[in-house]
C-alpha cells in the first residue's frame, strides 16, 4: 500500500501590519494596592486630548475677556489680580465686574452643554436637545409667569423658571408614554409642546406693559448682562450636585446605543436609566435657564461638534460640558465687544453660531446624498 500524505491546509494569506484594523481607542487604567483589588477606569486618549485642547482655548477665553473693555488691563496685571496681588483699581474691575460674568458664562455653558449630551443621548436623535423638545420653553414660561403675572423677584423667577422646566418635562414624557418612552415619540411630543408654550409665551409678553415686556424679551433671548456672584455661585453649586450624577450616567449611556434590548440583556434598566438622566438634565436646564434665561442652540451644537472632534460615539459627558463652556463664554465676549459700548444679548449671538451651523449640516447632507 502507498501511504497518502494529507493535504496540508492552505494557510490564510498575513496582511501587512498597514491592513490589519485598528482596535477600539480606549485604554484601561488600573489603582490598585498590592493583595488588594483595584479600580479600572476606561478612558479614550483623544477623547481627553480634545478635552484638554478645548479647557485651554476655553481658559484663553476667560483671559481675553478679563483684559478687554472700557477699560483695558494689561494680561500680566489681571493674573496678579487673580493671584490675590493686584493694583486695587484692576482687582474691582476684575473681581467685581468682569471675572463673576466669566464665570456664569463657563458654568452656564457647560451646563447646556452637559444636558444637550444627555438629553441626545437618550432620544438617540441630535435634535433631542432640551431648546428643541420644549424644556427650555417651558423653563421661560414659569419665569414668564413669575415676571410678568406675579411680577415677583429674582429668587421667584429662579424657582418659577425650575419649576416650569420639571412641569414641561413630566408633560413630555407621560405624553411619550407608550410602555416605554419611545425615542422618536419623545422627539415629536417635545416639538409639539415646544410650539404650544411659545405661543403661550407670546401671549403673556403681547399682555404686559410695555416695560415688563422689554425687560421680558430680552431676557427670553439669553442674556448674561448684569451677572454678578451670586449667579456663578448658584451654577456652581448645581453643578457640583448634578455634573457627577451625570458622569455616572457614562457607561450606562454608551450600552443603551447597542438598543434598548441589548442593553436590558446585559443588565441596564432601561427606564430607570432613562428617568435619572432625564432628570439630571432637566435641573442642568431648568438651573441654566433660570440664571441666563433660555440661551438657543448651545446644547443642540456642543455634543454635536464634539462627537465630530474625538471620533467617539458614545455620550462624550465631560467634552460637551467643556465645549459648551467655551461657546457661551466666546458668545458673550463677542456680544460685549463686536457693537461697543452697545452690549449685545448674547442669545443673539449663540443663536447666530446655531444657525451657522444647521445650515453646515444640511448642505454636507446635501452633498452626500447627490454624491
Amino acid at each position: 500500500m502507498t501511504s497518502r500524505t494529507p493535504l496540508a491546509r492552505p494557510r490564510p494569506a498575513e496582511q501587512p501590519p498597514s491592513a490589519s484594523p485598528r482596535p477600539l481607542r480606549l485604554r484601561a487604567l488600573r489603582l490598585s494596592r498590592p493583595g488588594r483589588p483595584g479600580l479600572s477606569v476606561r478612558w479614550d486618549p483623544r477623547a481627553a486630548a480634545v478635552c484638554l485642547g478645548l479647557l485651554l482655548a476655553a481658559a484663553a477665553t476667560g483671559v481675553w475677556t478679563l483684559t478687554t473693555g472700557d477699560f483695558r488691563i494689561p494680561v500680566p496685571d489681571v493674573l496678579r489680580v487673580l493671584a490675590g496681588d493686584g493694583n486695587p483699581a484692576y482687582t474691582y474691575i476684575v473681581q467685581e465686574l468682569r471675572l463673576p460674568r466669566l464665570l456664569t458664562a463657563l458654568l452656564v455653558g457647560a451646563a447646556l452643554g452637559l444636558s444637550g449630551a444627555l438629553f441626545q443621548n437618550v432620544a438617540r436623535n441630535p435634535l433631542g436637545s432640551p431648546d428643541v423638545i420644549g424644556f427650555t420653553v417651558g423653563s421661560a414660561t414659569g419665569a414668564l409667569v413669575t415676571i410678568l403675572v406675579l411680577s415677583a423677584g429674582t429668587a421667584s423667577v429662579a424657582a418659577g423658571s425650575v419649576t416650569g422646566c420639571a412641569v414641561t418635562s413630566a408633560a413630555v414624557y407621560l405624553l411619550a408614554w407608550r410602555g416605554g418612552a419611545a425615542t422618536f415619540r419623545l422627539v415629536l411630543v417635545g416639538i409639539g409642546v415646544s410650539a404650544l408654550l411659545s405661543s403661550a409665551n407670546a401671549y403673556l409678553i403681547a399682555k404686559a406693559s410695555f416695560t415688563d415686556a422689554q425687560s421680558a424679551q430680552v431676557w427670553l433671548t439669553g442674556s448674561l448682562n448684569g451677572r454678578g456672584w451670586e449667579h456663578a455661585r448658584t451654577m456652581a453649586a448645581a453643578l457640583a450636585v448634578l455634573a457627577p450624577a451625570a458622569l455616572l450616567l457614562a457607561r450606562p449611556l454608551r450600552m443603551l446605543e447597542m438598543g434598548e434590548d441589548t442593553a436590558s440583556a446585559l443588565g441596564v434598566r432601561v427606564e430607570r436609566v432613562k428617568a435619572v438622566a432625564l432628570v439630571v438634565g432637566v435641573g442642568l436646564t431648568a438651573l441654566a435657564t433660570a440664571v441666563a434665561g433660555p440661551v438657543p442652540f448651545i446644547a443642540l451644537v456642543a455634543p454635536q461638534v464634539v462627537r465630530r472632534l474625538t471620533c467617539s460615539p458614545g455620550p462624550n459627558l465631560a467634552p460637551s460640558a467643556v465645549l459648551g463652556a467655551l461657546l457661551l463664554a466666546a458668545s458673550d465676549l463677542a456680544a460685549q465687544r463686536m457693537l461697543a459700548p452697545t452690549q449685545l444679548p448674547v442669545g443673539v449671538l449663540t443663536g447666530v453660531v446655531g444657525g451657522c451651523y444647521l445650515v453646515y449640516v444640511l448642505a454636507r447632507q446635501w452633498r452626500a446624498g447627490q454624491g
